[in-house]
């Protein structure tokens, strides 16, 4: 007989426990195991050698601290029956089963903006089948239809065990310090209050630097401008690819790669679309990429190269937007140096700024203060509002003069209106400094007291 009850070794959390035969048996399953195959941060490793991880890392890393909050919990008073931490546990193993090729880059191409997580759900509903029904509260829980909500908070929230996790392992793999949150603490610091997930009032520190953490893997790792640049071109490879594929372009492409080219309509989901899907990987990508890079279409095989050999085009940045005309003089150089007419596909305009759907610090003001429930501050009122890191994040990037649309397009929010809800003002003066227990490093720091101009 099999022993199921593994024990992993992950260089990030240490030895990862796997306490159920049924989390095995899921790992075990093609769809699972093709996450070995996923990169959990695209292309990332162009900027950041050792970002090599994949989501199948990610996937066991965010389960063990799913478990350990989960005991913590227990711990604390808080009733779980098994049945009930069996399914936390396959809702957070299976939240990314639904991610295809270098993660949220393709999302858009490939199957026509059918997201991850649609994907997830199908893929859960056919491992269901296959387990005689053993996912069905997982599922639930994942879709939030559980009524004890704090299950659905830890596997989905602003403050959920997949963001401890990957932030803690992107910071490891990029060797970039400022993301490594303390995750021990934050988890030790959870509670639960009326079925809705709380932090102890202690804890409200190790919230706001997992907040910065936050922030400084936006704009160190998640929104490099290499890497966004890789991204696009690799978007634009494909685009063009399925350009070529509808004139008739016979292109050199795995059998799956080539299904996606030459199908456009994707309102329905098929199972042979589902089939498909669930064997692409990395790999398949690549394989087109390579031998696209020597293609007669000057533009598709500019575009390969490009990712291929890291030669990525100029970017000249402009505090005010570019007008129709030199778009139009750059459009007309290209086209005449490389002989072509085609040549908006190598000229972006303007530039382009992804948000990652992984990547939102959603600091609503509309959402007020904290409530404290006791000695403890709820989630459900929004933690994040009342902190001093969320007023010294604003004032930081505000003096820090980032525009307004920059701002907008990671805080959902201006500067001014989210000051403002807050009970604050923009700045006046040039200079500024935060009265706080802890050294600020960032836009004239990041500390914990009181906000004061000079």
């Amino acid at each position: 007989m099999v022993n199921k009850l593994k024990i992993v070794n992950d260089p990030v959390h240490g030895f990862i426990k796997i306490p159920y035969e049924i989390l095995f048996d899921v790992i075990e399953h093609p769809y699972f195991q093709r996450l070995r195959r996923i990169s959990q941060t695209g292309l990332l490793s162009l900027v950041y050698p050792g970002a090599m991880h994949t989501r199948f890392h990610h996937a066991l890393g965010a389960t063990h601290v799913m478990f350990t909050a989960l005991e913590t919990l227990k711990m604390k008073g808080t009733e779980i029956s098994q049945e009930e931490e069996k399914a936390a546990l396959l809702a957070i193993l299976l939240h990314d089963v639904g991610h295809g090729p270098y993660s949220h880059a393709l999302e858009s191409v490939l199957m026509n903006d059918c997201h991850h997580e649609r994907l997830s759900i199908l893929l859960m509903e056919k491992l269901n089948e296959h387990f005689n029904g053993q996912l069905d509260l997982a599922i639930q829980m994942f879709q939030g239809k559980y009524h004890r909500k704090f299950f659905n908070q830890l596997v989905s929230s602003q403050l959920d065990v997949d963001r401890l996790d990957y932030l803690k392992r992107d910071s490891f793999y990029t060797g970039v310090t400022e993301g490594n949150v303390n995750t021990q603490r934050i988890i030790s610091m959870m509670n639960v209050h009326k079925d809705e997930l709380v932090i102890d009032a202690k804890g409200i520190y190790s919230i706001e630097n997992f907040l910065t953490a936050r922030m400084f893997m936006y704009w160190q790792v998640y929104f490099h401008k290499t890497s966004a640049v890789a991204e696009h071109l690799l978007i634009k490879v494909l685009k063009r690819a399925k350009e070529l594929a509808a004139q008739g372009e016979d292109l050199i492409a795995t059998e799956n790669l080539s299904y996606f080219l030459k199908k456009n309509k994707f309102d329905k989901m098929t199972e042979e679309d589902l089939r498909r899907f669930t064997e692409m990987d990395d790999s398949d990508i690549m394989f087109g990429l390579k031998n696209w890079q020597n293609h007669s279409d000057l533009v598709l095989s500019h575009l390969c190269k490009s990712i291929t050999q890291r030669h990525f085009p100029k970017n000249i940045i402009s505090e005010k937007a570019f007008d129709q005309k030199t778009v139009d003089k750059i459009i007309q150089k290209t086209n005449e140096f490389y002989g072509i007419d085609n040549a908006e596909w190598l000229v972006d305009h303007p530039a382009l700024l992804r948000r990652p759907d992984h990547c939102t610090i959603d600091l609503d003001p509309a959402e007020a203060l904290p409530g404290r429930h006791g000695s403890r501050i709820s989630f459900a009122e929004q933690l994040y509002q009342g902190s001093n890191a969320g007023r010294h994040i604003i004032h930081g990037f505000y003096k820090n003069r980032i525009d307004d649309r920059t701002y907008r397009t990671c805080f959902r929010v201006s500067p001014a209106q989210a000051i403002a809800r807050m009970g604050g003002s923009r700045f006046r003066g040039d200079r500024c400094r935060y009265a706080g227990d802890l050294p600020g490093r960032f836009a004239g720091g990041i500390g914990t007291g009181a906000y004061r101009k000079e």
